[in-house]
């Protein structure tokens, strides 16, 4: 593989989402700084072919999801939504529907997603980065679910992931008050991996992406797969699922690689195969 292949812009179709491949690691920036990135239609469509996009990319082995300027994500943008009515019932539905495959691409790719929260993240934007694998947030930090102050449930997955975090009690708390909450308590609930200053949180984040993305592409999937699945399956399944997988990862390149590796005290160099 070139360094040009590893190494590239990709073409989002706006520029109000970035993407560029480094050292495997995909990094995409949600890019309207002076909105605090909240999403518009065009952003969400780019976002919603990108990530499936970045699933089957070769050169990428980890996705690192941020956002420009002093924020992650405001969520919807709610000066859009003061224009008019929302459109027809049933075209609204599909449409979100639509949006959702979003979150739902994010949580099923077949590659391990870091969001690096810059700052603040709400309502949709807070879902997004929970859809992802880890988070890691500045000490500026804070999240919210916003939706209460808006007169409306929330979307983006938020109530299924953040339950799944945090619990079923402080998840409706978070929902019903639409509190803010720090960085140091995200970090505490288990909603922030990390909690860095604000000024090392794009070098901690990279660096992390960087050492995921050169761990074993296949053993990753197999991981994220099996931790997906505890989300949902008894542990006798889980546990036979294990079983297929650890099997048929001891029958991988890469396996041998890191066995010979292990012996010959270096890091090893995974291929994906």
């Amino acid at each position: 593989m070139t360094e040009e292949t590893q190494n590239r812009a990709i073409e989002t179709g706006t520029e109000q989402l970035l993407c560029r491949v480094e050292a495997r690691v995909a990094h995409v920036t949600l890019n309207r700084p002076e909105a605090r990135n909240a999403l518009t239609l065009e952003m969400k469509e780019a976002l919603r072919r990108l990530v499936p996009e970045l699933g089957e990319d070769p050169a990428v082995g980890c996705v690192l999801l941020t956002g420009a300027g002093g924020a992650f994500c405001a969520g919807g943008d709610t000066k859009v939504m003061a224009e008019g009515p929302p459109p027809e019932r049933e075209p609204r539905i599909r449409m979100l529907r639509r949006e959702h495959e979003i979150p739902a691409a994010i949580h099923r790719l077949a590659k391990p997603v870091i969001a690096a929260l810059p700052g603040p993240a709400a309502g949709a934007g807070f879902a997004l980065a929970l859809s992802c694998d880890l988070r890691l947030f500045a000490e500026s930090a804070f999240v919210t679910t916003a939706y209460a102050r808006l007169g409306l449930s929330g979307d983006y997955g938020a109530s299924w992931f953040l339950t799944r975090l945090v619990g079923t009690a402080k998840a409706r708390e978070l929902f019903f008050t639409a509190m803010r909450v720090d960085a140091r308590e995200c970090e505490r609930l288990g909603i922030a991996n990390r909690v860095l200053p604000d000024a090392e949180l794009g070098g901690a984040a990279r660096d992390l992406a960087r050492e995921i993305a050169a761990g074993p592409p296949i053993a990753l999937r197999f991981m994220k797969e099996n931790l997906n699945r505890a989300l949902s399956e008894g542990l006798e399944s889980c546990l036979e699922t294990e079983a297929e997988r650890m099997v048929a990862g001891a029958f991988t390149a890469d396996y041998v690689e890191a066995v010979k590796a292990f012996t010959e005290k270096r890091r090893p160099r995974f291929e994906g195969r």
